[in-house]
């Protein structure tokens, strides 16, 4: 499902391969989306826009997302974009912490009964709310990316325009916008002003 923008979900190829699909990338890059989704439209995204998002991530929607599901993930993805909205690794850290204490059980391995590949949840169980189950594996996602490059896991696009968040690649300088198109179209506004 792409965005309104028509770009991909994500800046990289989806990866339907059921080993990893649940790794800490395709997990953050959900997390992108499903932000980027949630908190997008006011007063809040069509449940079956956000299912179509979880499908093609690879999560399974049994059954229609309600209005309390919807609200529950949007409550966490506003608390997510805390995260990426820290001006810097140490800001990043505090906010993920904060989150951890909040919202995290015990760390447990799940296969989905055998489903997917034995991976880590934070949440209560198996069965935990939408709401739990996105803040907690986002979180647990955010915290590995953190840890491993040791700076922010992503930011917030600085197109006026644009309120998407973004994950940080590798290397390379720093990320400022979303996408090419925000990139394109402040570099064009930037060029106009400056002729005028």
């Amino acid at each position: 499902m792409p965005p309104p923008n028509d770009e991909p979900l994500n800046d990289e190829p989806s990866n339907d391969d059921w080993s990893t699909r649940h790794s800490v990338r395709a997990t953050a890059r959900r997390t992108v989306d499903l932000v980027n989704v949630l908190c997008r439209d006011r007063p809040g995204p069509d449940p079956e826009t956000v299912a179509r998002v979880l499908r093609a991530h690879g999560e399974s929607v049994p059954r229609p997302l309600t209005a309390q599901d919807i609200g529950e993930l949007r409550s966490a993805a506003q608390l997510l974009r805390q995260v990426f909205a820290a001006p810097d690794t140490d800001a990043a850290a505090r906010a993920l912490n904060g989150l951890l204490r909040r919202t995290a059980g015990a760390v447990r391995l799940t296969s989905h009964h055998g489903t997917s590949p034995w991976h880590p949840h934070l949440d209560s169980d198996d069965e935990a709310p939408w709401g739990e189950w996105f803040l907690a594996s986002s979180c647990l996602a955010l915290t590995v990316l953190l840890w491993d490059r040791q700076r922010p896991p992503g930011g917030l696009c600085t197109s006026p325009s644009c309120t998407d968040v973004y994950l940080t690649q590798s290397g390379g300088p720093p990320r400022r916008y979303c996408s090419r198109r925000c990139a394109t179209r402040e570099r064009v506004a930037a060029h106009r002003r400056s002729k005028s």
